[in-house]
C-alpha cells in the first residue's frame, strides 16, 4: 500500500490490490442523540458498509486519529463543540474524509459554514429516510470516484517512475530519433559504452558516430526524412567510442540493434505521421569476439596459426573457379615432414611443436604473397599456389622450399637438419576437383618417399597406377591374417667351425590368392604403416615358437630360433610379455630364441628401446642387430643397448674380394671388441665362405647351404648336414 492507503503498481503487477467488489466503505457517526446514533447502521445497512459511532467530538477525534473514513455523518451540536470545529480539525490535519452535516438549525450560516470547510452536503433535521439514504450514496459514489481518480494518477506516476528506472538503469543504450535521425533521447548507458555525454549526442545524427560501413545504411534508414522507415527493424552496426570520453581509447563496438517507428497525429491524407523512432542498442561486442575465435579456431591450426584442412579447401575451390575462368594454371603442393617422428620419440613433443612452428614459419617464407600454406596433419602441409605460368614455377617453388629448410633448426636439446617430401600436382593437367588434386598431390609426395625423401615430384598417370595398386594391397593384407594366407620358411644357420647346423631363422612369405608367394619387402613397409605390423609380428612369433618347440621334441633340444621383429613392435607393442608368453606356452628356454632387430630401431626408440632389449636380456633372449653397417652404426648404442650379436649384411658379403672386405673385418673387430656373436647372411660361394671363416666368423647362412625351406626339409638338416657343405680347406 501506498501513503495513502491504496495498492502500489507492484501490488497491482503482482496481483496483490483489491478488486472493486471487496471494497469497504468506513462510515463513522458522530451525533449525541443516542437512540438516532445507534439507529443509523440499521437504516443505511448495505453491502461493505461498516459503521463506527461517537457521542462527541472527543470521540469523533479520537476515532478519526486511529483510522481514516470514507464518510462522516457529523451532527452540528455536539456535547463539547459543534460540528464546524471537527471541519476545522479535518483541515488542518490535511484529512479527506467526505463529511455530510445533520443540523436541526433554520439558520443558514451553519449550511454555510460546513459548505466552506469542504463538507460534501449538508441535511437539515428532520429529513426523510430515503433522502439521507440518498445523500449517503452520493457522498460515497464521490468518495469512490475521487479515490480511483487519485489510484490512476498514482499508478502514472509510478509507472511514469518504474519506466525511467528502467530506461536509465538499462544495461542497454535506449535512444528516441526524430524523423531526420538525430538523437533526441538517449540513457545514461551511452556515456558509459561509448564514452559520449548525453549532450554531445543530442541533435546528433546516428549516422555520425557509427562505423564507415553502416553510415550509408543508417543514412538510408533513419536520416532521409523523404523517405523515412515506417517498419521495425533489427540490425547489427559498429558505433565509433569517443576517444576523448574512453581515456583515448578509441575503437568500435559491436550492436544488436531493435528499432520501432513512433508514428504521430493522422495527417490531412488519413496516414499517421512518423515522428521519430525508438531504439534499444545492446553491446555484443564480446559475443562477437568470441564468435570470431570459435571460427577462427574452426578454420586454423591453434599450433602454427595455419589455415586447416577445412579452410584449404574452401580457397582452393575458389581458386579452381579463378582459374577455370581465367584459363590459368595453379598447382597443390603436398609436403612431408621427413623422420619427424625421430624429433618426438627422441625430443619429446615440446620439441617437435617447436619444430612444427619453426618449419611452418619457413613454409611460409618460402611462398609468394597470393599463396596458400595449411596444415592439414601432424606433419604434412599443403601449399595452393594460383596463377602459375607454368609448371616450372611450382618447380622452382619446390627447390625454394627444400632450401630454405637446409638450415638447421635449434631445439632445447640441439640441432636439428629437418628434409620434406614434396608431391607436385597441377591442374587442369591433374585433376579439375580439389580432392583429386590434394589426393594425387599426396600420392606423388609418397614416391618421393620411397625414392628415398628429400625431394620433389610432378604427380603422373603411372603413379596413380603405383597408388591403387598400393591401397589394393593393403585391403588385401587387412584379410591376410583372418584368411591364413601367411607361411613361415626357415633357413639354416650353420657352424661352419663344428659343421653342424645351429638352427634356423624364421622367414614369412604371403601366399596371396592373386600374386602368388610375396615375400617380407613387399608387403612389410605397407603392414607397418597401416598399423598391422603388430598382429603379423606376434603371428610369426607364435608359429616360429611352436616350431621350435616341435623340433625339440623330436630330439633337436639344442636348435635355436631366430625371429624379426619389426622398431613398431617396440614402439607400440607389448613385445616383452609377447615373448615371455610364447616362451611360457611352448616351454622353450629363452636362449633357444633370437630376435633380431634393424640398427634403426635403436635411433628411433633411444632409451626407451634399450629398456626393453634389457629386459629381454634378463629374460635370457638373445638379441641381435640385422644387417649391420647398412644404417646408422653408431656405436655409442652398442654400449647403451644389450645386444648379444650383429649380422652382417649380405651386400657386404657378396661385393667380398680375393682381399677380402674391409667392412666385414671391421664388423668382426667391433663384435669381438664388445664380446658379442656375428652371424654372415648371403653365404652363397665357398670362396665367400672360406674368407668369412679365415677372419672368425663361423656362423653363417645363405644359399650356398640352403634357400629358405619348409619345416621338414631344415628338419633334416639338423640330423646330417651335408659333407659338401664344408670343403677341406675350412676344416679345423
Amino acid at each position: 500500500m501506498n501513503a495513502d492507503g491504496e495498492p502500489s503498481l507492484l501490488a497491482e503487477l503482482t496481483g496483490a490490490a483489491e478488486s472493486p467488489g471487496t471494497r469497504i466503505n468506513h462510515i463513522l457517526v458522530v451525533d449525541d442523540d443516542a437512540p438516532l446514533r445507534r439507529s443509523m447502521p440499521h437504516l443505511l445497512a448495505a453491502p461493505g458498509r461498516r459503521f463506527d459511532l461517537a457521542s462527541s467530538l472527543g470521540e469523533a477525534i479520537e476515532s478519526l486519529s486511529r483510522q481514516h473514513y470514507d464518510l462522516i455523518l457529523l451532527d452540528h451540536r455536539l456535547p463539547d463543540g459543534n460540528g464546524l470545529s471537527l471541519l476545522d480539525w479535518r483541515a488542518e490535519n490535511q484529512r479527506d474524509d467526505a463529511v455530510v452535516m445533520l443540523s436541526g438549525e433554520d439558520g443558514i450560516d451553519v449550511a454555510i459554514g460546513a459548505l466552506r470547510r469542504g463538507a460534501e452536503d449538508f441535511l437539515r433535521k428532520p429529513y426523510h429516510l430515503a433522502q439521507l439514504q440518498h445523500t449517503v450514496d452520493k457522498a460515497l459514489h464521490k468518495t469512490g470516484l475521487e479515490r480511483a481518480n487519485r489510484r490512476i494518477g498514482l499508478r502514472l506516476k509510478e509507472s511514469e517512475r518504474l519506466y525511467r528506472y528502467l530506461v536509465e538503469s538499462s544495461p542497454d543504450i535506449i535512444f528516441m530519433l526524430d524523423a531526420r535521425g538525430r538523437f533526441r533521447y538517449v540513457n545514461p548507458r551511452a556515456e558509459s559504452l561509448l564514452g559520449y555525454e548525453r549532450r554531445q549526442l543530442l541533435g546528433r545524427a546516428v549516422a555520425d558516430i557509427a562505423g564507415e560501413d553502416d553510415r550509408p545504411r543508417l543514412q538510408a534508414l533513419f536520416c532521409n526524412p523523404e523517405r523515412p522507415t515506417r517498419e521495425a527493424r533489427s540490425l547489427e552496426l559498429k558505433l565509433q567510442r569517443n576517444a576523448g570520453g574512453s581515456g583515448g581509447k578509441s575503437d568500435m563496438l559491436t550492436f544488436s540493434v531493435n528499432t520501432e517507428p513512433v508514428l504521430g497525429r493522422q495527417g490531412a491524407c488519413g496516414m499517421r505521421r512518423l515522428i521519430g523512432t525508438y531504439g534499444v542498442a545492446r553491446d555484443i561486442s564480446d559475443r562477437k569476439r568470441a564468435e570470431d575465435v570459435i571460427v577462427y579456431q574452426a578454420y586454423h591450426d591453434q599450433l602454427t596459426r595455419l589455415p586447416n584442412r577445412l579452410l584449404f579447401h574452401d580457397r582452393l575451390e575458389l581458386a579452381l573457379a579463378q582459374a577455370q575462368r581465367r584459363g590459368s594454371v595453379l598447382a597443390v603442393l603436398f609436403i612431408d615432414l621427413d623422420r619427424f617422428k625421430l624429433v618426438n620419440d627422441t625430443y619429446g613433443h615440446g620439441d617437435g611443436d617447436h619444430l612444427l612452428r619453426g618449419v611452418a614459419s619457413r613454409l611460409r617464407q618460402s611462398l609468394r604473397r597470393g599463396d596458400t600454406l595449411a596444415r592439414v596433419g601432424g606433419d604434412e602441409f599443403v601449399a595452393l599456389l594460383p596463377d602459375l605460368t607454368s609448371p616450372d614455377d611450382a618447380e622452382r617453388i619446390a627447390i625454394k622450399i627444400l632450401q630454405t629448410l637446409h638450415e638447421p633448426f635449434q631445439l632445447k636439446h640441439g640441432e636439428f637438419r629437418v628434409t620434406v617430401s614434396v608431391g607436385i600436382a597441377l591442374y587442369p593437367k591433374d585433376g579439375e576437383m580439389a580432392d583429386l588434386l590434394i589426393q594425387h598431390a599426396d600420392i606423388a609426395m609418397y614416391q618421393v618417399k620411397r625414392s628415398g625423401k628429400n625431394g620433389y615430384c610432378f604427380f603422373g598417370p603411372e603413379l596413380n597406377a603405383n597408388y591403387r595398386q598400393r591401397v589394393s594391397l593393403e585391403n588385401d593384407l587387412r584379410q591376410a591374417l583372418e584368411r591364413d594366407e601367411f607361411e613361415l620358411r626357415y633357413q639354416p644357420l650353420v657352424d661352419t667351425a663344428r659343421r653342424r647346423v645351429l638352427g634356423a631363422e624364421a622367414l614369412l612369405r604371403w601366399r596371396h590368392p592373386d600374386h602368388g608367394l610375396l615375400n617380407p619387402t613387399e608387403f612389410v613397409t605397407v603392414a607397418e604403416e597401416i598399423g598391422l605390423i603388430g598382429g603379423i609380428s606376434n603371428w610369426v612369433l607364435d608359429r616360429a615358437c611352436a616350431q621350435l618347440a616341435r623340433w625339440r621334441r623330436m630330439g633337436h633340444r639344442d636348435i635355436r630360433m631366430s625371429v624379426n621383429l619389426s622398431p613398431r613392435d617396440f614402439e607400440h607393442g607389448d613385445v616383452v610379455g609377447e615373448v615371455s608368453r610364447r616362451l611360457a606356452n611352448y616351454r622353450l628356454p629363452a636362449p633357444a630364441l633370437m630376435l633380431e632387430i634393424t640398427e634403426h630401431l635403436m635411433m628411433q626408440e633411444g632409451h626407451a628401446g634399450a629398456e626393453k632389449i634389457a629386459q629381454l636380456r634378463q629374460l635370457g633372449v638373445g638379441v641381435a642387430i640385422d644387417d649391420f653397417g647398412t644404417g646408422y652404426s653408431a656405436l655409442g648404442y652398442l654400449q647403451r643397448f644389450q645386444i648379444s650379436s650383429l649380422k652382417i649384411d649380405r651386400c657386404f658379403v657378396s661385393e667380398m674380394k680375393s682381399g677380402g672386405n674391409p667392412i666385414i673385418s671391421a664388423i668382426a673387430g667391433i663384435a669381438r671388441g664388445f664380446g658379442l656373436g656375428i652371424v654372415a647372411e648371403g653365404v652363397e660361394t665357398p670362396e665367400q665362405l672360406d674368407q668369412l671363416s679365415v677372419i672368425g666368423c663361423d656362423a653363417m647362412q645363405g644359399f650356398y647351404f640352403s634357400p629358405p625351406a619348409s619345416a621338414e626339409v631344415v628338419e633334416g638338416l639338423f640330423r646330417e648336414a651335408p659333407a659338401d657343405w664344408f670343403p677341406d680347406q675350412v676344416v679345423q
